[in-house]
């Protein structure tokens, strides 16, 4: 058994320990001493023994004890279950009966709520009476407080109604009609909240004690609202007109305050007044900033923070602006309203004159602003009144074209500028046209303004080509009676000058209005203008020459024949004639004057070499020969004479032209018939355009010289060479040389 192992083994492991002390034989002597040793272990151990067992024994004795008074405590309380569910079997009956009880209670709490309001339900038509007094009065936050005491009784009295029974609709009717008159006071009260609210940038700065109080009504009445939601969530019941929503409400009534603010203020209409839209946009301008002005300095402080009321007005603004720019883009304008609208749209609102200005920030930020029209909108704006623009300078430019050739025909000069020059108010009409319209495209942006220009200018090139062929007819009609238009000459001489104004006028148009960068895409039109400008000057300068040459064709024609011979005095006549019209062409102004000079200069050398290359005289000798030769000098004197008169400081040129004449001269003059052809070469040499003809006809002046001496002569010419003054202009290659008639050969 495990006993008699245990017993084995202790005996084994003693053996062992034994053996272990007994191992020499001196250790014997101790043994005694060794047994004490194991005695008082063994007594030890035992003694440990004891206490456990002992312990142990105590804590089965407790839990016995705990085990058996808790079998007694489950023994009671199935007894007492076993009472309770006999008494609650003979109760049930008894609480079928109490169902009277439960329904006075309901009744009891019902009156007891009657009983609470009867002051109140008696006296109805009496605190409706004075509440209406009081609303007459302007005192609103009372009368509030009375219907608040009337909804509230009503609403109490219809809450215990619904509970008791909320399936009786007459008796929940009944109280509803009992309180008829109330739902009236407070439609009453709410009328005159929303009239206070319409009016609130006024009443704020009279009374802004009374606004105040209607936001303490609403706020109140919001209240109430979410007391009765939050009831209807718990209960379903909510008293009849409940929520309000008086805060809503407000809001929208600003909005629609707002909206009539900005339609009312268009006072006119395009037929009573050119600048409804002007008016129009500078009064919403005017109202608008002052409401906002007024919103954040005054209103903001009568309302609750949480109300916002200065961002959500800002914000109605925008939008009710929005609307009236819109309606106004999309009405048929013009091109002068079109530019009032969008300026006011991109530019005015933004400015300080309106949303920018510094007693409004940092409320309102204008870069957080949205456009009021969309860039759509605008571009098609912007386009529709490029091409009524384009329209318009079109009938401008012929308007005042016309107008122009009205002067033409007066009998009083042109009117001269400050420096004496005839000119008429043409230039000056078309570019403060183009001036005004580039001032009001600069109002709405650079781009504009660019394209606005281009524009000037385009039909500034086709405007020109009208003004030459204009200008051509005016000189085409005189000449069919040259007494009328009587100041043609001046008029002819204004448009001369007027060319030249244009020119100016262009240049100082691309310096005001013209960026740099687009200098390039100009450039190609602008010569283009420079040249038309140049062409209709210079046409306009021949044909007052040829006005000139017209008078001085009696005296030309007297030039090279025997009365000139005789002594006539036909290059003083010319000189006289010339020099009394440039009187007046001394009014044209540079470098047209000098054009003018130099051609009139050229053209009378041109017209006397002519004369003697008719033939209409022939010398018969050496001594007529003389005296017409000199008398040629002479008159090549008075030309110089003449023209250095006319235009000082141009000496070579004078020189020069004069110089043929004398050149001419000295062949005529010549005595010796050997030293001819030399004296013809140097000629030839000097002006190498004279052709063959030239020199033939010559000769027969001279009246000499043989028809073999003539051959001779030409033919030996052909070889020489030429050495022509570098400065000089061909001459002969414009005189023809008439060829002799079949009659002339008879005689």
């Amino acid at each position: 058994s495990a006993m008699e192992e245990m017993d084995r083994e202790a005996v084994a492991t003693a053996v062992q320990r034994v053996a272990g002390m007994l191992q020499r034989p001196d250790q014997l002597d101790k043994v005694e001493q060794y047994r004490r040793r194991e005695a008082r272990k063994k007594a030890s151990v035992e003694a440990r023994l004891k206490a456990a067992i002992q312990s142990q024994l105590d804590g089965v004795r407790t839990g016995l004890s705990q085990l058996h008074n808790a079998l007694n405590d489950v023994k009671d309380i199935q007894q007492s279950l076993i009472d309770v569910n006999k008494d609650w079997r003979q109760s049930i009956n008894t609480i079928e009966n109490l169902k009277d009880v439960k329904d006075a209670v309901v009744q009891h709490s019902q009156l007891a709520a009657a009983v609470e309001n009867l002051k109140n339900i008696f006296s109805v038509p009496e605190i409706v009476r004075e509440a209406q007094d009081l609303i007459e009065q302007g005192e609103l936050l009372q009368a509030h407080r009375k219907l608040m005491d009337l909804e509230c009784s009503r609403d109490n009295l219809m809450y215990e109604q619904y509970r008791m029974d909320s399936k009786n609709t007459h008796d929940m009717n009944l109280i509803h009609t009992y309180f008829g008159d109330m739902q009236k006071l407070s439609e009453e009260l709410a009328k005159q909240l929303w009239m206070v609210v319409q009016r609130s940038l006024v009443t704020v700065r009279r009374d802004p004690t009374l606004l105040v109080s209607v936001v303490r009504i609403i706020e109140r009445e919001e209240k109430i609202d979410r007391r009765m939601l939050d009831r209807k969530k718990q209960t379903g019941f909510i008293p009849p007109g409940r929520p309000k929503n008086w805060k809503e409400k407000m809001f929208n009534i600003l909005e629609r305050t707002v909206s009539t603010r900005i339609e009312g203020t268009q006072a006119d209409t395009r037929e009573s007044d050119k600048m409804w839209l002007v008016r129009h946009l500078e009064i919403i301008r005017k109202y608008v900033l002052d409401d906002l002005l007024v919103a954040k300095t005054l209103l903001d402080q009568c309302f609750p923070p949480h109300y916002d009321i200065f961002k959500r007005l800002l914000s109605m603004y925008h939008q009710a602006l929005s609307i009236r720019m819109q309606e106004l883009a999309s009405e048929d304008l013009e091109a002068n309203e079109i530019v009032s609208l969008l300026t006011w749209v991109l530019n005015t609102y933004k400015s300080t004159e309106m949303m920018g200005n510094s007693e409004l920030s940092p409320e309102v930020d204008i870069n957080c602003l949205n456009l009021l029209i969309s860039q759509n909108v605008v571009d098609q704006l912007l386009s529709k009144y490029m091409s009524t623009l384009t329209s318009n300078i079109i009938g401008w430019l012929r308007k005042a074209l016309e107008t122009d050739k009205k002067d033409w025909v007066k009998e009083t000069e042109p009117e001269a500028d400050q420096d004496g020059y005839y000119q008429t108010t043409l230039p000056a009409i078309v570019f403060q046209m183009f001036e005004q319209n580039l001032q009001v495209a600069a109002q709405i942006n650079d781009d504009l303004k660019t394209k606005v220009l281009l524009l000037c200018l385009q039909q500034m090139n086709s405007f020109l080509t009208r003004y030459r062929d204009e200008a051509q007819l005016y000189k085409e009609e005189h000449l069919k009676n040259r007494q009328y238009p009587q100041c043609y000459v001046q008029y002819m001489i204004a448009v001369i000058n007027n060319c030249q104004t244009f020119k100016e006028s262009i240049i100082s148009l691309k310096r005001k209005y013209l960026k740099i960068e687009m200098e390039d895409t100009l450039s190609s039109s602008h010569t283009n203008m420079d040249a038309i400008l140049d062409t209709i000057a210079k046409e306009a300068c021949s044909s007052l020459l040829d006005e000139v040459f017209m008078d001085l064709e009696p005296h030309l024609s007297e030039l090279m024949t025997k009365k000139w011979l005789m002594g006539s005095n036909a290059v003083g006549t010319i000189c006289v004639t010339v020099e009394d019209y440039f009187n007046d062409f001394a009014k044209i102004k540079r470098p047209y004057k000098k054009t003018m000079t130099t051609e009139a200069h050229r053209r009378v050398v041109v017209e006397y070499i002519r004369a003697i290359m008719l033939k209409r005289i022939s010398f018969k000798n050496a001594e007529e020969r003389k005296e017409g030769a000199e008398k040629m000098i002479k008159e090549a004197e008075q030309f110089r004479f003449l023209f250095k008169k006319l235009a000082p400081g141009s000496g070579e040129d004078t020189e020069g032209l004069c110089g043929i004449i004398e050149a001419i001269a000295e062949v005529i003059k010549l005595t010796d018939p050997s030293l001819l052809y030399l004296e013809v070469s140097t000629l030839v040499s000097k002006y190498p355009d004279i052709r063959d003809d030239h020199i033939a006809a010559l000769l027969t002046v001279r009246g000499d010289a043989s028809r073999d001496m003539k051959q001779t002569i030409i033919e030996t010419l052909d070889q020489g060479p030429s050495q022509p003054n570098p400065n000089y202009v061909p001459i002969f290659k414009e005189i023809s040389v008439p060829t002799l008639t079949v009659p002339k050969l008879l005689k």
